[in-house]
């Protein structure tokens, strides 16, 4: 005969579980105690799980943002850094400085 939680060669007539245990009041009241101690600990800890899911939301919406402003500028940038590699141009990036002659 299975047991009551379907578990085999457990059964409710065995002794082993007792629907009368009872518990004094100051027992309850350690749980009871214990329970809201979780509980307050379980509710910091999602306060500071939504304040991290927050920043992190802002950080990649920053993130996000500042590669769009980098592309942008790489776009614009690069036209003319082609325009000033062309032969013929007043300024050839390849060239080492000269020195002012006196």
């Amino acid at each position: 005969m299975s047991g009551p939680n379907g578990d085999p060669d457990i059964a409710i007539d065995d002794g082993f579980i007792e629907d009368s245990d009872e518990f004094s009041d100051e027992e309850f009241a350690t749980i009871n105690s214990m329970l809201d101690q979780i509980n307050s600990y379980l509710d910091g800890l999602e306060e500071r799980n939504d304040a991290l899911n927050s920043k992190m939301h802002e950080l990649m919406e920053s993130n996000r943002q500042a590669r769009i402003e980098f592309r942008a500028q790489m776009d614009v940038r690069q036209p003319e850094d082609d325009r000033s590699a062309l032969p013929g141009t007043k300024e050839d990036h390849h060239e080492e400085p000269r020195e002012a002659s006196n």
